[in-house]
């Protein structure tokens, strides 16, 4: 049986770019970092004041003064700096990060996203998540593809409340990988455990289907 996290962060750090500034989400997001292929050196920001983020800190070597935005202990690597909330957002409204990755409650055809309110559940709120998926350049949702109760979470219109209209570029979830055009979510790749048939049954709006046989995603 996969290990659902791990397989969507390889699948989301098959989409990333050598050299590319990227803010990762906290949760699966972050674990995107630990699948790059060798070629490729991506440039993490922590939207708290951090440009050049390494690993999570080893038990017993932590530095009190280097958190995540999820206020877990991390490292910089060579060459990283930090700087004040100012400037962290400054890069992030001003259009300077080529992709932001993070989860989702619920993303519709539309390419809305909701991601910060769950009625009946005490979540922390929408953060920075209105600012990262407005100003970077490619959003990409890292996301189970249905709920634990079996509800899509890719659906037709949101009915949560709104953190982005339209800004979601590409989806990834433990099932497909879809991208968002003009005429709806089109299917990029599947997984290879489940069967197109399924995927529709399991998804809550119509995909575009490309010609042809389907790509599998990476396992």
């Amino acid at each position: 049986m996969k290990n659902v996290r791990e397989f969507i962060a390889k699948n989301v750090a098959s989409l990333l770019k050598d050299g590319d500034l990227v803010n990762l989400g906290v949760g699966i997001p972050t674990l995107a970092a630990n699948y790059l292929p060798e070629s490729v050196t991506i440039f993490i920001q922590a939207e708290n004041g951090l440009l050049g983020c390494g690993p999570k800190a080893r038990e017993g070597e932590e530095n009190l003064d280097l958190i995540d935005a999820g206020a877990a202990y991390i490292t910089c690597l060579p060459g990283g700096f930090t700087f004040d909330s100012v400037t962290s957002f400054g890069i992030i409204r001003g259009g300077h990060l080529d992709a932001t990755v993070l989860g989702a409650l619920q993303v519709d055809e539309l390419g809305n996203l909701a991601n910060w309110y769950l009625p009946g559940k005490l979540l922390p709120g929408p953060g920075g998540a209105m600012d990262l998926v407005s100003g970077a350049k490619k959003v990409i949702v890292a996301t189970e593809h249905n709920t634990k109760n079996g509800d899509p979470k890719i659906v037709k219109r949101c009915t949560l409340p709104l953190t982005s209209e339209g800004r979601v570029t590409t989806i990834v979830t433990d099932l497909a990988i879809l991208n968002k055009t003009e005429a709806g979510l089109k299917l990029v790749a599947i997984a290879s455990d489940i069967t197109l048939q399924e995927l529709i049954a399991r998804t809550g709006c119509e995909l575009i289907l490309p010609e042809g046989e389907v790509p599998l995603m990476l396992d």
